[in-house]
């Protein structure tokens, strides 16, 4: 994208209480909080993919382990992710990787749109944490057959494998062709609505993720970790 400003993926707006519960700023407030008690080494921010991630037992195994937090909200789009970083959700935290798994939802987004909204994100990202790496997570093919939404999403990852390396500090993680079987199906055993992942869709992910966050956490100069520190 030539300028943000024009990109309607990469304006910061919080989710309208339609429903009247005010639950997504709950969640939001309750996030801005937890950056008050917490130190994390790694954060994960984005939609339900990276919310429910927590609530099955590869969390617990892989990722718990290296003091991750979740910040992630079900239906978020990358405008809303945009707005919760910019409105307190880093405050007070100096993650040594953020994890971002956002543009599956952005339905009214060009798929050029999309990467510019993601790649927004880990600017905003770069600029408020100078030293900390950020791996972006390719979004997943959706459906069970080839489809139109499928596709955007690929071209999403394949511009996101072209914009972020310019960053400098942020990279693509994109483990999709994973989960497409050689006649083009997604199996529910991975993904039981062919969207959300299954226990297994989530360890297919996991696995090659908590390999490069392990390699970017040891690659992590010393003087960044004073809590460990004796």
């Amino acid at each position: 994208m030539s300028s943000d400003d024009m990109n309607p993926a990469a304006v910061a707006q919080p989710v309208e209480d339609v429903h009247g519960d005010g639950r997504w700023m709950s969640q939001h407030t309750r996030f801005v909080q937890e950056c008050k008690d917490a130190e994390p080494d790694v954060l994960f921010v984005g939609d339900s993919m990276v919310q429910l991630m927590q609530h099955y037992e590869i969390w617990r195994e892989l990722f718990s382990p290296l003091h991750a937090l979740n910040f992630g909200i079900g239906g978020d789009t990358t405008c809303n992710v945009l707005w919760r970083l910019q409105n307190g959700e880093l405050e007070n935290i100096r993650p040594k990787v953020v994890v971002v798994w956002v543009g599956t939802n952005n339905h009214e987004h060009t798929a050029e749109q999309v990467a510019g909204g993601v790649l927004a994100i880990a600017q905003l990202l770069t600029t408020r944490l100078a030293k900390t790496k950020i791996v972006v997570l390719g979004l997943l093919p959706r459906g069970e057959r080839p489809n139109p939404l499928r596709e955007k999403n690929a071209a999403v990852n394949g511009l996101l494998r072209s914009w972020l390396p310019r960053l400098g500090q942020a990279q693509l993680l994109d483990v999709g062709a994973e989960f497409v079987h050689s006649d083009g199906a997604v199996s529910p055993q991975d993904m039981f609505d062919f969207l959300h992942l299954t226990p297994s869709g989530y360890r297919a992910v996991a696995k090659p993720l908590c390999d490069l966050l392990l390699q970017i956490l040891e690659e992590t100069p010393e003087e960044r970790r004073p809590s460990l520190v004796v």
